[in-house]
């Protein structure tokens, strides 16, 4: 390698390993290579961000350009362009003297163009004899034609990543809008069920989108929706009242929850009226609180835990329960983690993870760990099951999801 080829800035501009690389790579462009100089530039103005590139920088990148007299960067030519200051302030659209030195070393140090700086640090040419151009002093464009490929790849992600964001936006709006009109449908039409409560879901779900959502945000949402918008056809589908209502109805009566069931050994009673009461056959078959999805959802997602309910099937949310308490001990979850997961989630929702837990249990070093971690995530308010159980719906095979529902 030509040790000349790599030069230091002029007076007190610092020197790094990042620019000497950056001069090392464009010394070594391939022979005959070019490009359209201001294809690289649509290039470098898609990929600004991955680029840490402002609009103003990119405005004086333009102008270096247009001091370039052809429309290709080639291998082997001189890519040197040596403006003033004041003739790039012209061509940058009246840019301020700060903002144009500034703008510079951000593209310098963005690895866009290198400075080829004179003795004295002043930009210019010499030329020979012929009066053509011997030694040029300014800013090289070289390292445009060699990363050439790097900033299209780029400006390519950059592009993908729009596209998938304005899906997930569009997809978080459809399921809004359809959630939203079926509702009120639903409740204007007098169809079955809590749509009160569905609308509470519904408000909450929307309430959590940020205010400038990122795609995960986006894609989280949108999910959470997805399984809300099944929900809500199946309870038109469904649309059944239940003769015993105690305030739910519908399909959302199952989402009740028994916040400590007596049955089971592992979660006693918090309170001394609780040890001393009965549970009667409606408490028996529907836990008390309120479920964020419903237990056919659960089902459909974890049929795996379906043969150790208490008849060999799972019918309602305590069949879940005890279900979850014989997979607990099967998959070496103590009872001191499930009893915390109980307590921080409530019981019908650790029943569910666990029951997921149990669908991936071949994915999964440590159920315990696992359930354990979730269970810190829950207390921070940073875990929900929405993407969990859409997760495992989307790889259930079909004759799973066939007879569960």
């Amino acid at each position: 390698m030509d040790r000349l080829s790599v030069t230091t800035p002029f007076g007190r501009r610092p020197m790094s390993l990042a620019l000497v690389k950056g001069q090392i790579r464009s010394s070594g462009i391939k022979a005959g290579k070019t490009v359209d100089k201001w294809k690289v530039l649509r290039d470098v103005c898609e990929a600004r961000t991955l680029l840490g590139v402002q609009d103003r920088a990119l405005a004086v990148l333009n102008a270096l350009l247009s001091f370039y007299p052809q429309s290709e960067l080639a291998e082997g030519k001189d890519l040197i362009v040596f403006p003033s200051n004041a003739q790039l302030t012209h061509r940058a659209n009246g840019i301020g003297g700060s903002t144009l030195r500034r703008s510079l070393a951000v593209l310098v140090d963005a690895g866009l163009v290198s400075r080829k700086d004179s003795p004295n640090g002043k930009r210019y040419a010499r030329k020979d004899s012929d009066g053509g151009i011997e030694q040029a002093y300014g800013f090289d464009l070289a390292p445009l034609l060699a990363r050439s490929e790097e900033l299209a790849g780029m400006a390519q992600d950059v592009a993908a990543a729009r596209r998938r964001f304005l899906i997930a936006k569009e997809r978080v709006s459809l399921c809004r809008r359809d959630i939203r009109k079926l509702i009120t449908a639903a409740i204007e039409e007098g169809a079955a069920g809590d749509w009160a409560h569905v609308e509470g879901l519904f408000v909450a779900l929307i309430a959590r989108i940020p205010r400038s959502p990122t795609i995960e945000d986006l894609l989280s949402i949108a999910d959470e929706l997805t399984l809300l918008h099944e929900e809500v056809v199946n309870m038109l589908d469904e649309n059944e009242i239940s003769e015993n209502m105690t305030g739910n109805a519908g399909p959302y009566e199952r989402h009740i929850q028994n916040s400590k069931p007596e049955s089971i050994r592992e979660l006693e009673p918090s309170s001394e009226k609780e040890q001393g009461e009965k549970p009667s056959a409606d408490n028996q078959a529907k836990p008390k609180g309120i479920q964020p999805f419903p237990l056919e959802m659960v089902l459909r997602a974890c049929p795996e835990i379906k043969p150790f309910g208490p008849s060999g099937d799972v019918s309602n949310w305590r069949d879940l329960m005890m279900a979850a308490v014989t997979v607990r001990s099967m998959l070496g979850i103590s009872p001191t983690a499930y009893e915390e997961a109980c307590e921080v989630m409530g019981p019908a929702t650790a029943a569910a993870v666990v029951a997921c837990i149990y669908e991936r249990s071949g994915h999964i070093n440590s159920a315990g760990g696992y359930l354990r971690d979730l269970t810190r995530r829950t207390r921070r308010g940073e875990f929900s099951m929405g993407p969990m159980l859409m997760a495992l719906l989307r790889g259930a095979p079909p004759s799973n999801l066939a007879s569960a529902s």
